[in-house]
């Protein structure tokens, strides 16, 4: 991997949790949209629910991927520093490919869920019902690439 790649990956991995961020606070205007309709106007709009759980969706999904980048996702670090440098080693790169693997599952699965669903309309949003499932496709090949690019460092986190 070229000394680039790291660079390009770390802005990326930016580029991702601030795309997750924006969706949170886009999540908390569209449910004070809705509180403020449903309890001020006594009018409650159906399009807020599907759109805030997209929302939802793009946060969770993205902000994952971009801890995988980070090394923030779920591990086992206490079991993993006591062990000597060459298994942790080992186990470090048995994690990024269970990472890998989850995340290309997540990726292809996914997609399919998208391109299934694509001609059934959200009820309360002109929005097709499987656009949930684009966002964790995008963060499925995400977490996969962040992945495989931890797999070429030498030295033990």
């Amino acid at each position: 991997m070229s000394d680039m790649a790291p660079a390009f990956l770390d802005r990326l991995a930016a580029w991702t949790l601030r795309i997750a961020g924006i969706a949170l606070i886009g999540m908390v205007l569209v449910e004070s949209w809705q509180v403020f309709a449903r309890y001020v106007l006594n009018d409650s709009p159906g399009w807020t629910e599907p759109v805030a759980l997209l929302l939802l969706n793009v946060a969770m999904s993205l902000g994952a991927a971009a801890a995988v980048r980070s090394r923030a996702h779920f591990a086992f670090p206490i079991a993993v520093q006591a062990c000597p440098p060459p298994v942790r080693r080992v186990l470090e790169m048995l994690s990024d490919l269970i990472v890998a693997g989850i995340g290309l599952v997540l990726a292809i699965w996914g997609a399919q869920l998208l391109v299934d669903g694509w001609s059934v309309r959200m009820a309360g949003a002109a929005l097709p019902q499987s656009a949930v499932f684009l966002p964790m496709s995008i963060a499925g090949l995400l977490m996969a690439l962040f992945s495989l690019a931890a797999l070429r460092r030498t030295e033990p986190r």
